[in-house]
């Protein structure tokens, strides 16, 4: 159960790091989901030890979980707009 919810929670999450960071346009649902996950994953790693919260990758569903991998998934992002473009955008 714990990964439908970690593929529906983490498109979602992708969704919206990429409207944030306007790439939405050039990724599907597949590459939205892996965004939400392996973002979540990076901020477990970084973000999470500096704020005390987990992420949806933890197994814990929260506010404060979504805006942590959401944060995570924007990060994750810029990095690879910064490889691909240059800038971060």
């Amino acid at each position: 159960m714990d990964i439908i919810i970690w593929l529906i929670v983490g498109g979602i999450v992708g969704w919206l790091a990429s409207l944030l960071m306007k790439t939405d346009a050039r990724q599907g649902i597949f590459l939205n989901v892996v965004v939400g996950i392996i973002g979540a994953a990076l901020a477990g790693f970084f973000i999470s030890p500096m704020v005390g919260l987990p992420t949806i990758n933890q197994g814990s569903f929260s506010f404060g979980s979504l805006l942590v991998s959401l944060v995570g998934a924007v990060i994750l992002l810029a990095i690879v707009n910064l490889f691909r473009r240059g800038s971060v955008r």
